[in-house]
């Protein structure tokens, strides 16, 4: 079920380069997105992990459901549990990942790239989030997020290790012939 949040701040975002994730095999892009606890995107992010239950495991849902999320198994999860991440302590947050690469626009919805500097861990986006359930041989029952787009909103403080260091504070250095 497609879920448009608004107006969250990112979090390791891998949007232009496709990374391995710990237990998911093939390298995926992927984020994570923050928000208070009285957002509007929580109750929006719940409805649809209900709907997408009730679709794939009818009336075990309720039960399902319950058991997933006394295990963390569902994609919407609580900031405190994490406390040592910067910006996730008293938030929630949902991590979504994909092996296609997202859409990625500005504000005006026009295609932004690695060498435009946004977004970045720390800022607010949009994003457009793909919510599924899932029940395999491999990794059980879940409910996880698809991650399909993102959109640059506003800047924010940067996440630790945000920026890159000036030209200006390296030293200048000799001819390497004056050196040897």
């Amino acid at each position: 079920m497609k879920v448009t949040i608004k107006d969250v701040r990112l979090a390791f975002p891998d949007l232009f380069e496709a990374r391995a994730f710990k237990g998911s095999g093939d390298p995926k892009f992927g984020a994570s997105f923050l928000f208070a606890k009285d957002h509007p995107a929580v109750k929006e992010i719940e409805n649809a992990i209900e709907k997408v239950a009730k679709e794939k495991w009818k009336d075990k849902a309720a039960t399902i459901l319950k058991g997933l999320r006394t295990k963390n198994d569902t994609c919407l999860h609580d900031g405190d549990t994490k406390p040592e991440i910067d910006g996730y302590e008293g938030n929630f947050y949902i991590s979504a990942r994909s092996s296609v690469r997202p859409t990625v626009v500005d504000r005006d919805r026009t295609r932004l790239e690695k060498s435009d500097g946004r977004p970045y861990g720390g800022c607010y986006v949009n994003a457009i989030i793909d919510i599924w359930a899932m029940d395999s041989s491999d990794f059980g029952k879940r409910v996880c997020a698809s991650l399909m787009g993102v959109q640059f909103v506003r800047d924010g403080e940067a996440f630790a290790g945000g920026t890159a260091a000036s030209p200006d504070e390296f030293e200048e250095l000799e001819d390497e012939e004056s050196l040897v």
